[in-house]
């Protein structure tokens, strides 16, 4: 478990030092003003998927906020974080959380104390946080004037953000820091709802959350399964692929990246898993080629910063090699949707699968 967290930091700091975007301030987060996927419930999946011809995007649907309520706070509380630091919580009434992709803020909101909220990163975006002012900047670069200024009692965060320096700075003013694991998984949902809720003094509510989110996902991944070819010969090889054409940067996405997770839960054939790619590791034309995936995950501003399909191929020719690229088959998420694994995860999982399955209806 070390190793894989260690990795998803690496992961997460990469993302930042390439320029992984994030929505405008006001939108929600992984919409861009675009309409939501329509549930997987409402559409006709393919009769063969190998059969589709084509790129498909898929954008979560943005599900209210739906706190949970029961159980009372108590304060002070003593915990050992990720990074086994000590740190006593005394006070929640002002919180910031602070990550790449969200999550934690959505949490917070979800175990009902989103009131206490202050401020929150670019990424957490979705409706019911979008007015609260935004302490990153550049994209996901922390501000210390503007989070001191928001004068937080708690600030809950991971690796992911930085520079790292701030974190310390901010311990150094007094503020009690909670560093939570940067492991993101579908399996560890459940874990991460439990690190905000213990360090808040909410524990039976993050039990609660954790059991809903768990259930939410474990049903969404038997409705994938439904529609998923049953013959293992038509399932699709899945690949996770990150890229940043501006960079010259192009990584596969491998075994404990949380992408593996997010194409087994997809009913596909994880390739990474398959050909023994751990980690995340820069792609060659003979790991492409060799892999041959049937499909690309990829996220949105990634494939943007190429020119789309046409220029992804142009920019990585291996990829018009693989039968991915010969039927222009990616699907591409938001950048800070596509691997946040939080509470929305099942409605992450559910707009994944309808521009797999149904490409039609995702457009």
């Amino acid at each position: 478990m070390m190793r894989a967290r260690h990795f998803v930091a690496a992961v997460t700091v990469l993302a930042v030092t390439f320029g992984l975007t994030a929505c405008g301030a006001g939108a929600p987060s992984g919409t861009s003003g675009a309409p939501a996927t329509p549930p997987l419930s409402e559409v006709t999946p393919l009769s063969d998927p190998l059969a589709w011809e084509g790129p498909s995007t898929a954008v979560a649907a943005t599900a209210a906020i739906d706190p949970v309520v029961d159980g009372a706070q108590v304060l002070p509380v003593t915990v050992t974080d990720a990074q086994g630091t000590s740190v006593t919580v005394t006070d929640a009434s002002r919180i910031l959380t602070l990550d790449i992709y969200g999550s934690l803020s959505r949490i917070v909101f979800e175990l009902g104390l989103g009131a206490s909220v202050v401020a929150r990163d670019t990424s957490s975006g979705f409706p019911e946080a979008a007015d609260l002012p935004v302490v990153t900047e550049n994209g996901h670069d922390l501000n210390a004037e503007a989070i001191l200024e928001a004068a937080p009692t708690v600030i809950l965060t991971d690796t992911s953000l930085g520079p790292w320096d701030t974190i310390l700075q901010l311990r150094d003013a007094g503020i009690p820091v909670v560093v939570v694991d940067s492991h993101r998984s579908l399996e560890s949902v459940g874990s991460l709802i439990d690190q905000v809720g213990t360090a808040l003094g909410v524990p039976e509510r993050a039990d609660a959350l954790a059991a809903r989110s768990d259930a939410a996902v474990a049903e969404k991944i038997a409705q994938i399964a439904a529609v998923a070819p049953a013959d293992p010969v038509q399932r699709l090889r899945m690949m996770f692929l990150y890229v940043r054409g501006q960079s010259g940067v192009y990584y596969l996405f491998g075994e404990e990246s949380g992408a593996d997770s997010l194409i087994r839960a997809l009913g596909g054939i994880d390739v990474a898993g398959e050909i023994g790619w751990k980690g995340m590791r820069p792609v060659t034309d003979e790991a492409l080629v060799d892999a041959n995936p049937d499909l690309l995950i990829m996220m949105t501003k990634g494939l943007e910063s190429v020119g789309g399909v046409d220029g992804l191929v142009e920019h990585l020719p291996a990829i018009a090699q693989t039968d991915a690229g010969r039927n222009h088959r990616i699907v591409d998420m938001s950048d800070t949707t596509v691997l946040s694994f939080g509470p929305a995860s099942a409605d992450v999982l559910d707009a994944l699968a309808v521009a797999i399955y149904a490409p039609e209806a995702a457009g």
